[in-house]
């Protein structure tokens, strides 16, 4: 059997796979003769789904609004520090959203920081962060580089000489960004908007730390109890989530045809004079929301715990042990998983990119719709196909069960680095050697690995620092006997333990941005 074929069939394979999530809901909700329509007209349903829309809507907006100033200061505006300013924005990317909430919980707790800066200064007990309002923070802060790392990559090779030609033409400032640049930058912008929007309607940790009801929280808790309701809102959420999908291809579309003029010109700089200060003030203050505020809560809770080893009651309990454990087992769980999906995707990729057909764009699209849906939705549907197996107790809660789990959820993100990896070796090089007589695994190990391997490891870099991040699918799926620490810092929150929390916390972020240096900030021209 020949290379294509194997991969054809390996694509089929993949498209089936990646169908089980959604297959599971609608099979369930057959066989469990749900009521969906009765479930889709309480209120209790309105309510969550009108919540996430709401708040991915909102988060959205602010997220675009929040990435697109920050990435048009860093690169257009004079102010003082630009470059040392342009390097930490994307920074925020390296907090996983439960993270974030566990922070600004942690900053407010009675104890915490803010009380012990700001009660000499007369202010009593600090009101409790949760709702709509503190999920819309959080949310907002550490998911805006999302939109702020292509925006500013677009503003910086954007050719200013169109600016330029409104300008002379009489053209006021706010006229010539409405009218050129907000239309080159459009796409960069809308896209991570959408990513955004994606990413908020399938949270669970930042909105359960934060009590803001929302489809994924109705999920989780009424997963064991009401199985329908808990079916019925993740079908709601898979159909609104695949919605965001082909909206996002829908808008790729129409974007492939859009301004896309770039110069190796750098772009003019505005001068600001005096409002170069207040500029760089507005700058200054997202930072210390988005990185100091956050770091100096986790630090503080953890130091006290350090400070206070002998005391194992309430918020000061600290296993530093059982911290490094964890970080040794997350690391090397997460190196595993993005091992795996990169190998998984690699056929696939191939496929799309030397032999596209139908098929391959269809279990392209399934890839794609794992990546819509949330991790607490892949975790159960993975779970019930487990428990259908005559060998289910082989299986079940194992690390290779959790490794599938990551592979359905971040396939996509390993698919799409792998298509440009794949992409980035000639084809002129395989007919060159397979004239000179090399077969098939020859050509592959000799020729084309050595040049997808940037790509390749690019790719599997992604799949690790979501891995990580990842809570609800960690949280269902993980070995019992397996620490790992996204769901120890859960564990440590609900427990109220916050120097524990704190210490983990800080350790996962670490790590995270080490790996978001290597991958993103490293390959990036800050000037």
């Amino acid at each position: 059997m020949d290379a294509g074929r194997l991969c054809r069939l390996w694509g089929l394979g993949l498209g089936v796979f990646f169908a089980a999530p959604l297959g599971y809901l609608v099979y369930e909700n057959i066989r469990l003769r749900s009521d969906v329509l009765g479930i889709l007209g309480v209120w209790r349903t309105w309510g969550p789904l009108r919540n996430s829309v709401m708040l991915a809507a909102a988060v959205s907006v602010a997220a675009m609004i929040v990435g697109t100033t920050m990435a048009w200061a860093t690169v257009r505006l004079d102010l003082p520090g630009r470059r040392f300013w342009a390097a930490l924005a994307p920074l925020p990317l390296v907090f996983p959203t439960f993270v974030g909430a566990t922070a600004f919980i942690a900053l407010l707790a009675r104890g915490g920081l803010a009380e012990r800066l700001l009660s000499p200064l007369g202010f009593g007990s600090l009101p409790r962060l949760q709702g709509f309002w503190a999920a819309w923070l959080v949310l907002t802060l550490f998911t805006y580089p999302y939109v702020y790392l292509p925006t500013r990559a677009r503003l910086r090779h954007l050719d200013p000489a169109y600016e330029e030609a409104a300008r002379v033409l009489g053209r006021r400032p706010a006229a010539v960004f409405a009218t050129v640049t907000l239309p080159a930058i459009r796409p960069a912008v809308s896209a991570g908007g959408l990513l955004v929007c994606l990413y908020t309607l399938s949270d669970f940790g930042a909105v359960e730390l934060l009590r803001y009801e929302t489809l994924t929280r109705s999920i989780y808790a009424n997963r064991l109890f009401n199985r329908p309701v808990s079916l019925t809102h993740g079908l709601l959420l898979g159909v609104v989530a695949l919605g965001v999908v082909v909206l996002e291809r829908s808008l790729a579309r129409r974007r492939s045809g859009s301004f896309a003029a770039t110069s190796a010109r750098p772009p003019r700089l505005t001068d600001l004079g005096l409002w170069r200060w207040p500029a760089c003030a507005a700058v200054v203050a997202v930072l210390l929301l988005a990185l100091v505020a956050p770091l100096a809560a986790l630090g503080y809770w953890a130091g006290r715990g350090i400070a206070n080893p002998g005391r194992r009651i309430g918020a000061f309990v600290l296993d530093g042990a059982g911290v490094a454990t964890a970080t040794v087992s997350t690391v090397a769980v997460s190196a595993v998983a993005a091992a795996v999906t990169v190998l998984v995707m690699l056929p696939l990729a191939w496929l799309l990119v030397r032999r596209p057909s139908l098929g391959a764009s269809a279990s392209n699209l399934l890839v794609t719709a794992g990546f819509a849906l949330p991790g607490i939705v892949v975790a159960l549907a993975l779970v019930f196909w487990a428990l259908q197996m005559p060998f289910a107790d082989v299986i079940y809660q194992t690390l290779p069960l959790l490794v599938a789990g990551y592979v359905l959820l971040f396939g996509a993100q390993a698919a799409n680095a792998a298509q440009a990896a794949v992409g980035a070796v000639p084809a002129r090089l395989s007919e060159n050697a397979r004239t000179l007589g090399a077969r098939r695994w020859r050509r592959l190990r000799t020729v084309e690995m050595p040049l997808m391997t940037p790509g390749l490891l690019a790719a599997g870099g992604l799949v690790f620092l979501s891995v990580m991040k990842e809570l609800p699918l960690t949280l269902l799926m993980r070995p019992t006997n397996l620490p790992m620490l996204s769901a120890d810092i859960w564990d440590s929150m609900e427990s109220f333990f916050l120097a524990q929390a704190g210490l983990e916390s800080l350790v996962l972020v670490a790590a995270s941005g080490v790996l978001t240096w290597l991958l993103v900030l490293r390959r990036s021209e800050f000037a």
